[in-house]
């Protein structure tokens, strides 16, 4: 497969899939004489995989470690769980902290008048 070819399998462009090569989170694709990547079905299962891992709010980092893992006969599941629960755990601490800010906006338009005087509660609140 080419690069275009890959990008429509896995939904991602063909920068995303060269800066995963050039960090070396995806196994580098075989180059044909011409210098073009060839891809195989291992690339699009590794891709998947980062694509996946990126939407659940994984970093890079923590892509390349799946993709290693995924190579690793030797990996336990317990290592797998262990890395969601850590981002799980990361994923409810900014929920909490979003939630605080929502609650501190919301006060903030409330007592608000939001008419054309120049006293403001939100900038005196701020300015404390």
């Amino acid at each position: 497969m080419n690069i275009g070819e890959i990008a429509t399998l896995t939904g991602l462009s063909s920068k995303s899939i060269r800066l995963y090569e050039d960090k070396g989170i995806i196994t580098p694709p075989h180059r044909s004489a011409s210098g073009y990547r060839e891809y195989s079905t291992q690339h699009l299962q590794e891709l998947n995989l980062v694509s996946r891992a990126k939407n659940a709010g994984f970093s890079l980092a923590e892509c390349k470690e799946f993709v290693q893992l995924a190579h690793n006969p030797e990996r336990k599941s317990s290592e797998v769980k262990a890395k969601a629960q850590e981002k799980l755990h990361e994923v409810e601490i900014k929920i909490k902290q979003l939630q605080e800010i929502e609650r501190q906006l919301k006060q903030w338009i409330h007592a608000c008048p939001g008419d054309s005087n120049s006293q403001c509660p939100i900038i005196e609140d701020l300015t404390k």
